[in-house]
């Protein structure tokens, strides 16, 4: 912990370095940062939801949260490639777990909005970490009774716009639907980037665009950088509120093969991590990273790349430092031109 203090006036949190604790040792909490059990201390809080009785196949993502932690320790304070020094600015810690019901889905959503209500209520930004998807639906409403409806960058292998699954209205594949009928969020300003795979239906797809919604199939995707397409987002959604929700299904099983729904032909790491960097300048009001089923990640891979990705989400944040000097991005025009 440091003596100095954020933009905010709450006390800077530094994570333990590796050269002080091996990074196998102490104790396990989010990035090796402070276990903190008063949002009101923070400007930005890590929560883990564990949470999978939404799922409509394999439970397991519950122990999402732990296993993030957990392969979170290799991760260093600062940001290389962007020049990013998040805890030099703002104060972040872990504020543990939502007490999810792990019996009824009803009392678990309610009880992860009401959860989710206190802290920002406490104006500390959640980086969430699932868990199933369904948890995006109460940080929506949470997020909706402090900003109004929101603008939302949705990463994912699939549209989860479904009216029903199984004839009950809530799962994880039915959250947009319902966001859209509670007025959660702003249909004009939802961008669905990574969409593929199989569909009851040939025109699954259809309900999102005929809210609004901006669609983009990853085919749409495949062989190319998504910066320029990153641009765009930044002058359409400049002045909204914007939360980010990552299903790691989005990206391909080669990469995150520890989920329950994957797709072939999903997005790189490389892009996943460009869609994230390019929200830098956008009022981003909170994210979440969902989807991490750990008994089939036996590597870690997904797990740890999951916490990288929740890295590159604290390092976007309004607020955060940044060093001078040239980024990784910069350095693409010392390269000959055949090869950008």
């Amino acid at each position: 912990m440091s003596d100095e203090l954020s933009i905010s006036g709450r006390r800077l949190n530094q994570p333990i370095s590796g050269n002080e604790m091996p990074r196998f040792a102490g104790i396990t909490t989010m990035l090796r940062l402070p276990w903190v059990d008063k949002p009101g201390e923070l400007d930005v809080g890590f929560i883990g939801v564990p949470l999978d009785i939404g799922t409509a196949n394999k439970s397991g993502t519950r122990y999402g949260p732990r296993q993030i932690r957990a392969e979170s320790a290799m991760i260093r304070a600062a940001n290389q490639a962007t020049r990013a020094a998040p805890y030099e600015s703002l104060a972040v810690g872990d504020l543990g777990d939502v007490a999810t019901n792990p019996y009824s889905l009803e009392r678990a959503v309610d009880g992860s909005e009401e959860h989710f209500s206190r802290i920002l209520a406490e104006d500390c930004i959640p980086l969430a970490m699932g868990g199933d998807h369904t948890l995006t639906l109460p940080i929506l409403r949470a997020m909706a009774k402090k900003h109004g409806p929101v603008a939302v960058i949705h990463v994912d292998g699939h549209s989860d716009t479904s009216d029903t699954m199984f004839g009950e209205k809530i799962a994880h594949g039915t959250m947009f639907r319902r966001a859209v009928e509670e007025n959660l969020v702003d249909p004009r300003h939802v961008i669905q980037i990574g969409l593929r795979g199989t569909g009851f239906r040939t025109d699954d797809f259809d309900w999102a665009r005929e809210q609004g919604f901006w669609n983009v199939p990853v085919e749409r995707c495949w062989h190319r950088s998504l910066d320029p397409l990153m641009v765009e987002v930044r002058e359409r959604f400049s002045g909204k509120p914007v939360y980010m929700t990552f299903d790691i299904d989005s990206l391909d099983p080669a990469f995150a093969p520890g989920t329950g729904a994957i797709e072939p032909g999903g997005l790189t790491t490389m892009q996943g991590i460009e869609i994230i960097r390019g929200m830098k300048g956008l009022n981003v009001v909170g994210c979440d990273l969902v989807e991490v089923l750990p008994y089939l990640d036996q590597a870690g891979n997904t797990a740890g790349l999951a916490a990288n990705l929740l890295f590159e989400m604290l390092c976007v944040l309004p607020g955060v430092k940044y060093h001078e000097g040239r980024d990784a991005a910069s350095f693409r025009s010392d390269l000959p031109p055949e090869w950008i």
